[in-house]
């Protein structure tokens, strides 16, 4: 799964999950990707900062939250739009927030960590090597790009704000 930071025509900016960089373009231009604040189908890939999972020194988050402020400052000061209010249709944030936090916890309350020994353990149960069962852990960029390629289905566990801290 490679993640992607997008932007719609009015300069809305959100991010989103791909398989792969083809399943990001051929979604954009069949235009099943939708603005969730303005519902516009006209988005594109914007600047992103690629972060890989695993321990992260203070000097690498210290440098990503600079990264984002400056970006985001550039967003703001760049825009004319006025500010607009999210569709009525769209979810609550703090209910998606509770969702995530609940699909994370029976994750990590029902699988085996395996830590950075995911990509191995997953290729393992794969070709049946090993009994399967759920594991999460760590895995490379690289790892997740081969597991995928070699169908063998991943995702990443979500981040919530607390974990921020």
């Amino acid at each position: 799964m490679i993640k992607y930071s997008l932007r719609c025509d009015s300069d809305h900016q959100f991010e989103g999950w791909f398989r792969n960089g083809e399943d990001c373009e051929a979604q954009t231009r069949d235009g099943h990707l939708e603005c969730p604040v303005c519902g516009s189908t006209r988005i594109s890939k914007s600047l992103m900062t690629p972060r890989v999972s695993g321990t992260r020194s203070q000097d690498v988050m210290a440098h990503d939250a600079a990264a984002e402020s400056v970006s985001e400052g550039q967003s703001q000061a760049g825009s004319d739009s006025q500010p607009v209010a999210l569709r009525d249709n769209a979810p609550d944030p703090r209910q998606l927030q509770a969702m995530l936090r609940a699909y994370r916890d029976h994750v990590v309350n029902n699988a085996d960590y395996v830590g950075d020994k995911f990509a191995e353990e997953a290729r393992k149960m794969h070709f049946e090597e090993s009994e399967k069962r759920g594991i999460y852990g760590e895995a490379t960029i690289d790892d997740v790009k081969s597991l995928v390629e070699d169908g063998i289905d991943c995702l990443p566990l979500p981040t919530l704000p607390e974990d921020q801290n």
